[in-house]
């Protein structure tokens, strides 16, 4: 069953869909509330402002749920995750685009964690690899019977392509270990010299042969 976190969750390093549980860690938790909306709600020209709320949030331990908040509500004003308006405009615009492989982790781990349009398509990828039925990834996604076959279907029609294009990796052959024939001399380490064995007396020329003289 998927975890929906809340105010009273504890802390994981990933927000989930509805955390608000970082919110009582920032370092602006408990100011007062038209102190923060002048701090953390300058004008554009106000420099000064904007610099003193950029060095609390410089050493704030959650900026960076501070920020994903910011970002994945569309909370265009204001200075978020030591970032003013301007300056995250680039993030909104790109969010959707936006790959990060934990959020992909923690999602089949059975956390509610909020999935750009990039990471969602990298779970649909996954859950085909992985066997996934429609109705399985109907509930994890919380969208149509229908919607989810169409798009497992989707998925395997890429791997599909791509296999006809780059064709079906083989599996590497493993190589047989060669035993070493009998009499070959076993190679010595440099440096090492092996004692040189005693020749083998020759029989003189004039020997008779045979045991009798």
């Amino acid at each position: 069953m998927r975890h929906i976190t809340t105010h009273a969750a504890p802390s994981t390093g990933l927000r989930g869909v509805g955390d608000t549980s970082w919110h009582t860690r920032g370092a602006c938790h408990g100011m007062d509330v038209e102190d923060a909306d002048a701090v953390f709600f300058p004008l554009p020209r106000d420099h000064e402002e904007i610099a003193e709320a950029k060095e609390l949030c410089g050493w704030c331990p959650v900026r960076r749920e501070c920020l994903d908040f910011a970002l994945e509500n569309g909370l265009k004003e204001g200075i978020w995750g030591g970032l003013t308006g301007a300056e995250r405009r680039p993030l909104h615009n790109g969010l959707p685009r936006r790959l990060d492989y934990r959020r992909v982790t923690a999602f089949f781990q059975g956390r509610d964690v909020h999935l750009t349009e990039a990471e969602r398509q990298v779970v649909i990828d996954h859950a085909y690899v992985r066997g996934w039925r429609p109705d399985r990834l109907a509930a994890a996604l919380q969208i149509s019977h229908k919607h989810a076959r169409d798009l497992l279907r989707q998925a395997a029609n890429k791997v599909l392509d791509r296999d006809r294009n780059y064709g079906v990796p083989r599996p590497k052959k493993k190589r047989k270990k060669t035993s070493k024939a009998k009499g070959t001399p076993t190679p010595t380490a440099p440096g090492t010299q092996q004692p040189a064995g005693r020749p083998a007396a020759s029989a003189p020329a004039h020997a008779p042969l045979g045991k009798a003289a």
